[in-house]
């Protein structure tokens, strides 16, 4: 997309889309296109490439709007490529029915994206008749709005976020479900059912992905849930919102679960997902009686409390909450280690250790996989941090819960930890994962010898204090930031250094930085140019703060008497 701001320029067409030696653009069968013909018409630049999942995703949605407009003879398309041969330009644009700048003209295509600004692709450039930049967010325009969005003007845009907004003061069920060539939804049997039948009911939009693993496995808990309700005689149901692009993958999903979906590919379901400001995978979307939204998004309360969130109302959410306060302040090592007959943790060789043997230590739950790189970056860190605090104090463990997808890739990972482990595979992992809310990696959760959390953000801390950050309490965490204010109250707010000879810099609280000096990782203090982005160790700039401050002393210095200097040496006169 393009980030900077570009609207509102004008541009001569000639001279945009020609060369010395080019007046001319080709379609796809070879065909030449004099870019004269082309003026008093609306022009848009598509910066796309074969290589970009997104641009692939997104040109049958420009194709889609292209067909219903093109025929009018006031509008044209220009395909800028980023590929890096012919045969894939050729490949791609051979889907394409619009114009583009030929491929062998790379000089005017790097042109095209330096003027426009073009910094990620898929890139939309919209240009009225005149050559004026309507909007260069013409993707995003694209998107949202589709066929409707024409004539794609400011005001258009305007018009209908207007009216978005009145539907989401006026919102009712058939205001989200229905559009103009249907009125119902569909059963996994193929049965169509009138959107009419669910008004008046509790409805759940349930926005899927059946690729996502998180998808297919809250699936399978909203199902549980979702029978539970209908054996009690709840009036409650449920309709998919696929985000498949493909239809057999739709079926195959779709045909176990026991509800209703909106058909495969309907236009709706893009639209929906921008109406609910869909933000996370999987979302399920509550809808009151009243047609109203009652919650944006259940799919965590249900996969903590099951059957017990229903029916998502504030006041239940309130009692949920009171709930979870409760467990929290019951919370032991063996509430939160130990499921049914399965009380043990691993060491190494697979040894078994009772987790009542860890009760009454400091322990760190740590989230990880050996796929994840930031994973690998961080294990040095944590194992370097790990071996001091427990040369200090053995009432201290580490318990390695891996998202590895294969036993090999696990045991490779583990190998190299000197702490213990879920074995892989472990349903635990799910409930952890469940009650520390981890949606990333890595995550590091520190338990108190009680039991209780300590904190879920432990990697911070270890990140920026190290073995200092333990036990992690907040007392702790903030008599070391104690040490380092009073440090810092010696040290001057401003230095000249050689490595940054043209300005001064500045000292700043930064969380984390690499040092530009020794190269190594930084916290806190930093003595920084915002300008450059330039960071120093307050050690690292210090350093050559007192060496300059010491040549000038030396400097200003009278030499002794009897004594000359010469910069180089003193000797006698």
């Amino acid at each position: 997309m393009a980030t900077d701001q570009i609207d509102g320029v004008s541009h001569d067409l000639v001279l945009l889309l020609t060369s010395e030696d080019r007046d001319f653009l080709v379609r796809n069968n070879g065909d030449q296109v004099k870019v004269e013909s082309l003026k008093g018409k609306k022009i848009w630049l598509y910066f796309s490439a074969s290589w970009c999942g997104p641009c692939r995703q997104f040109t049958p949605k420009l194709v889609e709007v292209y067909d219903e407009f093109s025929s009018k003879g006031d509008f044209e398309i220009i395909f800028v490529s980023r590929d890096k041969g012919d045969q894939l330009f050729n490949e791609y644009f051979s889907k394409m029915p619009w114009l583009a700048i030929p491929f062998s003209d790379s000089d005017k295509r790097d042109h095209l994206k330096k003027l426009f600004k073009v910094r990620g692709i898929p890139s939309l450039a919209m240009l009225d008749e005149s050559g004026k930049v309507l909007s260069s967010d013409g993707v995003q325009i694209i998107k949202e709005y589709g066929v409707e969005g024409h004539p794609f003007t400011a005001e258009k845009i305007k018009e209908l976020k207007e009216k978005e907004e009145t539907a989401k003061k006026e919102q009712s069920l058939r205001s989200i479900l229905v559009s103009q060539s249907r009125d119902y939804v569909i059963s996994a049997d193929g049965r169509k059912v009138s959107v009419s039948e669910l008004e008046g009911k509790l409805v759940g939009l349930y926005f899927s992905l059946s690729s996502f693993k998180a998808c297919q496995e809250f699936t399978t808990t909203l199902a549980d849930v979702y029978e539970k309700l209908r054996a009690k005689g709840e009036s409650f149901e449920i309709v998919m919102i696929s985000l498949d692009d493909e239809e057999q993958s739709f079926k195959k999903y779709f045909e176990s679960m026991p509800w209703f979906a909106l058909p495969f590919n309907d236009k709706s379901c893009e639209k929906l997902a921008r109406y609910f400001e869909l933000r996370v995978l999987p979302t399920l979307v509550v809808i009151g009686q009243d047609g109203k939204t009652l919650h944006s998004n259940v799919a965590e309360a249900i996969e903590q409390h099951g059957i017990q969130a229903y029916p998502f109302t504030p006041e239940k959410f309130v009692e949920l909450e009171e709930i979870e306060k409760a467990k929290r302040e019951a919370q032991t090592l063996e509430s939160i280690l130990v499921s049914g007959d399965t009380d043990f943790v691993i060491g190494k060789d697979g040894v078994k250790i009772p987790v009542s043997h860890l009760a009454g230590k400091n322990i760190l739950l740590y989230f990880s996989a050996h796929w994840c790189p930031p994973c690998r970056a961080f294990l040095p860190k944590l194992i370097e941090a790990y071996q001091t605090i427990k040369a200090k104090d053995e009432a201290f463990e580490v318990i390695f819960i891996s998202s590895d997808r294969d036993q090999a890739s696990f045991d490779e990972f583990f190998s190299g930890m000197p702490w213990l482990a879920l074995p892989f595979g472990d349903q635990r992992k799910t409930s952890l994962g469940r009650t520390f809310k981890v949606g990333s990696i890595p995550k590091l959760i520190a338990i108190e010898p009680t039991g209780r959390t300590v904190t879920t953000e432990a990697r911070n801390l270890v990140m920026i204090h190290g073995a200092d950050a333990y036990p992690f309490t907040d007392e702790h965490i903030k008599e070391i930031e104690a040490q380092y204010e009073e440090m810092a109250k010696g040290w001057p707010e401003k230095v000249k250094h050689a490595l940054h000879e043209q300005h001064e810099l500045v000292l700043t609280m930064r969380r984390m930085y690499i040092c530009n000096g020794c190269e190594k990782e930084g916290h806190l203090r930093s003595f920084y140019c915002a300008e450059c982005d330039f960071d120093l160790h307050p050690k690292c700039a210090l350093e050559e703060d007192k060496r300059i401050k010491d040549d000038n002393k030396l400097e200003k210095a009278k030499p002794g008497e009897g004594w000359k200097c010469d910069g180089e040496v003193c000797s006698r006169a």
